[in-house]
C-alpha cells in the first residue's frame, strides 16, 4: 500500500517482514506514537492473511473517534487509498487537517514511564537485564515510545525489526541520530537508512559521521563523498579502517579539486 509518508519501520510492515505477534500488537493500535502511521498501518493490517490480525485491526478502526479520524483524512499527505478505505466505511475527510500528533488515538504518553527510571531501579535489575527478558514485541514497543537510554541500547539490537523501529521513533533526535551514525556496532541495515533519509542528510555531522565509519555500506559512504570538505576528504584518506575503495576516492577528489 502506498502512503503520503513512509517511516523505517512502517516499511518493514509494508514487505511483510513482521512477526505475527507484533502484527497483532500493532493492530490492537499499542505500536505506533503516530496517528497518522498507527491508521496506516491499520489499513494495512486489516487485509493481512492472518484472520486474527485481520479482525483486530478492523476492530480497532471501528473503535477510533470518527473526528480524529476525518481531521486526519483531510492531511495533504494520506493517499487516496487510505480516503478510500474510509470511506467504503462512510467516513470521510473534515472540513480541516488534524495536526501532527506523536501519539495515536487512544494512546497515552508514556513520558516518565517504565524507562525514564531506568537510571534509579538498577538495585533490582539493571536496564540492560530488563531489556534482554523482553520479546520481540516488548523491545520493539520501547523502541518506539521508550526512553533515550532504551534507544541507545535497542539500536544495536540483533533483531533488525527493534533496530529500525529505533529509527521510526518519534522521540529520536538529531543528536542521537549523529551519534548512531559514528557507531561501529549497530547493523549496516542501520547506517543505510540513516543514509538515505534526506531529513538527517541534511546535517553535515550526520553526513561526515556516515562516511567515517567503516560499518557504513560503500554505496553509502560513495555517495556522501562529494558533499565533503577538504579536511574531512584528508582524513578520510588517510584512515585505514575505511573500504580501501572509499580511501583511494577520497585521495583522487582532493586531487582533482586542486
Amino acid at each position: 500500500m502506498e502512503t503520503g509518508f513512509s517511516t523505517p519501520l512502517f516499511e518493514i510492515f509494508q514487505r511483510g517482514e513482521v512477526p505475527r505477534e507484533v502484527r497483532l500488537l500493532a493492530a490492537q493500535g499499542e505500536l505506533a506514537p503516530r496517528a497518522q502511521e498507527q491508521i496506516a498501518l491499520l489499513v494495512l493490517l486489516a487485509g493481512d492473511a492472518d484472520s486474527e490480525v485481520a479482525s483486530t485491526a478492523e476492530t480497532t478502526l471501528r473503535a477510533l473517534p470518527g473526528t480524529v479520524v476525518a481531521g486526519l483524512l483531510a492531511r495533504s499527505d494520506v493517499p487516496e487509498r487510505v480516503r478510500a478505505f474510509f470511506a467504503a466505511r462512510g467516513v470521510e475527510p473534515g472540513s480541516s487537517a488534524g495536526e501532527d500528533a506523536t501519539s495515536a488515538p487512544g494512546d497515552e504518553a508514556e513520558e516518565g514511564g517504565e524507562g525514564e527510571e531506568s537510571e534509579n531501579d538498577g538495585e533490582q535489575q539493571s536496564l540492560l537485564q530488563r531489556i534482554a527478558a523482553m520479546t520481540v514485541a516488548q523491545r520493539v514497543v520501547r523502541a518506539m515510545k521508550g526512553s533515550r537510554e532504551e534507544r541507545a541500547l535497542l539500536i544495536r539490537d540483533p533483531n533488525k525489526l527493534v533496530s529500525v523501529a529505533v529509527l521510526s521513533s518519534p522521540k529520536l533526535t538529531e543528536t542521537e541520530v549523529e551519534g548512531i551514525a559514528r557507531m561501529a556496532n549497530v547493523s549496516e541495515d542501520v547506517l543505510r537508512i540513516i543514509g538515505r533519509t534526506r531529513a538527517w542528510m541534511k546535517s553535515y555531522t550526520v553526513a561526515v559521521s556516515l562516511a567515517r565509519n567503516p560499518k557504513t555500506p560503500v554505496a553509502t559512504s560513495m555517495n556522501i563523498l562529494p558533499r565533503l570538505m577538504d579536511k574531512d576528504l584528508r582524513m578520510i584518506s588517510i584512515d585505514r579502517n575505511v573500504p580501501d575503495v572509499l580511501r583511494t576516492s577520497a585521495r583522487r577528489k582532493l586531487v582533482t579539486e586542486k
